[in-house]
């Protein structure tokens, strides 16, 4: 068996940033969950994704993430008339869209930071 390659990694600003992206990937109808793990006493947070027909690839994999110290089991994002709003919290919220976390046990092999 081949040895996995890792996958490209991209920071982020803030955690609104990787919002933003799953927020508009669940418009589309695709299940979305970030993943989270500590890695070095730090947080991180983010998400997979293809970026499809790259020159002759076919794909490359890509690893979006936020690293912060904010914990939580949901990520919700709201746009309202006073703007955007984007929160860590261990429960959904009405009116609110909730990005489920998946907390790893550590950071997978394949991701290089």
């Amino acid at each position: 068996m081949s040895e996995l390659k890792p996958v490209y990694t991209l920071r982020v600003s803030t955690i609104a940033d990787i919002a933003r992206f799953a927020a508009t990937m669940l418009t589309l109808g695709q299940p979305v969950y970030l993943l989270h793990f500590k890695h070095n006493n730090k947080n991180y947070y983010g998400i997979l994704a293809i970026f499809h027909d790259y020159f002759n690839l076919n794909g490359v994999p890509i690893f979006y993430y936020y690293e912060g110290e904010e914990e939580g089991k949901y990520v919700l994002i709201k746009v309202d008339e006073t703007g955007e709003h984007v929160a860590f919290s261990d429960r959904t919220r009405t009116g609110w869209i909730s990005i489920p976390v998946v907390s790893l046990y550590e950071k997978p092999d394949f991701i290089k930071l």
